[in-house]
């Protein structure tokens, strides 16, 4: 008897490739192991086939991978928040200083850094499925290890793993969306994204409180794993298992095809494109004689990932050490070395980590500065916000951390909102109106006065949050729209990595400014000068914005408009 099979629904992203198919031929004829002739189809496997392809065979299947992919971001980030809260009643039981468990939160960004450019490629030369598989796997083993921990030491090695498999999950699940959306409508699904980024936190700032009050901190990570679990089980069912054929991928995902040939993110055609490659045969997403570029850049990975992590611990010692300490300038001096070297490597290795051709296009390099400087400005201005309602204004720690919450909240709102908008706007506008909203919130803080109403601060507040809400899906796509499909991995990684530089230096400085004022960290005028260099860094997220190009829609989506930097 020929064995059965089903046929592969059109759009699906993965077919089975030949061990695969040789083996369900084999179990269908019964010349698997335990059959005699007979079909002996484990029914599980029988049962997560027709789902997995029903799904598949959706014409919202795009939508079916975002949600999946959502769900995982907010299993990994609901805690987020809630832990720094935590961290007092952490250390009294632990035994140890708040100081010292601040590395708790500093420490994941340097992993981070030094894992997200290997692991983004990584994603690019295998699977982003299986590089997001593992960063569940390695956020389940990282809350283990939190919840579980007898010391501070543990306690600081589990948060430093969790950075690496941050940059795993994160870099995969990013890939994954712009991977199955178009890239007229990614601005929409990075709105989504962005509701759950700012609003997993701020539901794990509510939930979790009464959880640390009543049954411990501890509980609060035990509480995380079924939520991965659930993340782990869609994202076996819906999500591509492989890379798909260049071709068949712009098909499903509306993107514009001329003859036979993927019309390029910079205008050429993806079958001219020596480092692209025809990779019809290439659907597993491994590396392939005919496809030399997916070599594994560890040179410029190492370099890189050294540049960044050197800058990083730079930016967060530099306050004790001082800005000009010979430690600070020292490390500063790695930081430049390596980059230096890391650009010198790219420009002459056949396989670079990150093509240096990207930076010389305006819609790669302008909304990645505008998203630095506008998480510069975000990031500095929430973490200096408790400080000055409780030293200045007399606020408690829990009303000030309740008012605070009114920034991402309207973050995470009017981001889905703003991404639906971009397509009618344009990402330009969307980015200069959340640019000057962010401005406007920072200018507001430094016309405080001693006794301000709560109405101004949460006006404040509200156009912190709407400003960054407006330009996130907008930047974020923008740059994603520039880049190979076979590189949203790296250049994924890259995003989140300049992303957490901003943040990084916008709490270093912005901090430092206030303490090293004259009159220290008890006067007013010290919190107008730090919001001050916050507005200044917001407008230049402004002028960025004013550089960008919108991402051409309808009829003109098969042909570019944009031109290289000069």
């Amino acid at each position: 008897m020929s064995p059965i099979r089903e046929p592969v629904p059109p759009g699906t992203h993965d077919e089975p490739d030949a061990d695969e198919r040789a083996a369900a031929e084999a179990i269908l004829a019964g010349s698997g192991t335990g059959a005699e002739g007979g079909i002996v189809v484990p029914w599980p496997i029988w049962f997560h086939r027709r789902l997995h392809r029903r799904v598949r065979g959706s014409d919202r299947y795009r939508w079916w991978v975002l949600w999946t992919v959502l769900a995982g971001l907010l299993s990994v980030n609901i805690t987020f928040t809630v832990f720094v809260v935590a961290l007092p009643k952490v250390a009294t039981e632990l035994h140890t200083s708040v100081s010292t468990l601040t590395w708790t939160s500093t420490g994941p960004l340097l992993s981070f850094g030094v894992a997200a450019p290997i692991l983004g490629k990584l994603g690019d030369l295998r699977s982003y499925r299986w590089l997001y598989l593992w960063g569940l796997v390695g956020a389940a083993v990282s809350v283990v290890l939190t919840a579980s921990a007898p010391t501070a030491g543990v306690l600081i090695a589990a948060r430093l793993f969790d950075g690496i498999q941050g940059a795993a999950t994160g870099a995969a699940s990013m890939a994954l969306v712009l991977q199955v959306f178009s890239h007229e409508d990614r601005v929409k699904a990075l709105g989504w994204w962005s509701l759950v980024g700012a609003g997993g936190p701020v539901l794990g700032v509510t939930i979790g409180a009464p959880v640390i009050q009543y049954l411990g901190w501890r509980a609060l990570f035990w509480g995380e794993l079924p939520l991965m679990a659930i993340a782990a089980v869609l994202a076996v069912i819906v999500l591509p298992g492989r890379h798909a054929d260049p071709l068949r991928m712009a098909s499903f995902a509306g993107r514009e095809v001329a003859t036979g040939r993927e019309v390029a993110t910079n205008g050429q055609v993806a079958a001219d494109r020596p480092e692209m490659g025809d990779r019809r045969d290439a659907g597993d997403g491994l590396s392939h004689p005919e496809s030399p570029s997916r070599k594994l850049d560890w040179v410029g990975s190492g370099t890189l990932a050294l540049s960044v992590t050197a800058f990083l611990l730079a930016l967060n010692e530099a306050p004790s050490w001082g800005f000009l300490a010979p430690p600070t300038l020292g490390v500063f001096g790695v930081s430049v070395a390596s980059g230096v070297t890391f650009v010198l490597h790219e420009r002459k290795t056949p396989h670079p980590l990150i093509p240096l051709r990207y930076f010389r296009l305006r819609n790669f390099v302008f909304p990645l500065g505008a998203s630095s400087f506008i998480n510069f400005s975000y990031m500095g201005g929430f973490f200096l916000f408790p400080i000055l309602m409780e030293r200045i204004y007399g606020y408690s720690e829990t009303r000030a951390g309740l008012v605070s919450t009114a920034r991402p909240l309207l973050f995470s709102l009017v981001a889905p909102v703003a991404g639906y908008a971009a397509v009618k706007v344009g990402e330009r506008v969307s980015v200069l109106s959340g640019a000057v909203a962010l401005t406007a919130s920072m200018v507001v803080f430094t016309q405080l006065g001693r006794e301000p109403s709560l109405g101004i601060i949460l006006l404040a507040l509200a156009l912190s949050g709407i400003g960054n809400g407006f330009s996130t899906p907008s930047t974020a796509s923008s740059a994603s729209n520039e880049v190979a499909p076979d590189e949203l991995g790296v250049m994924s990684a890259a995003q989140q990595l300049i992303m957490q530089i901003g943040i990084v230096a916008g709490i270093q400085v912005m901090v430092t400014v206030q303490s090293s004022s004259h009159g220290g960290v008890g006067s007013l005028a010290s919190f107008h000068r730090a919001y001050a260099v916050g507005a200044v860094v917001a407008a230049l997220a402004g002028v960025c914005a004013l550089l960008m190009r919108n991402t051409p829609r309808g009829s003109r989506s098969a042909t570019r408009s944009e031109a290289p930097l000069p």
